[in-house]
């Protein structure tokens, strides 16, 4: 009899990729010369995958 333990109703973190994406992108923007470009790229990156988070929490 294996019963399943109840489902978190705590919402998962995605904040952090995004903070991750603008970190990331930063450092490589700083190493290829092209700063703001670079944390663009990483900001849009953070926020897909924190709204893929997202959709993945929201399922019943």
């Amino acid at each position: 009899m294996s019963r399943r333990p109840p489902r978190s109703t705590a919402p998962a973190a995605g904040g952090f990729l995004i903070a991750l994406g603008l970190l990331v992108g930063g450092i490589l923007g700083m190493t290829q010369g092209n700063a703001t470009r670079w944390l663009e790229i990483g900001a849009v990156i953070g926020i897909g995958a924190a709204v893929v988070v997202w959709l993945i929490d929201r399922r019943p």
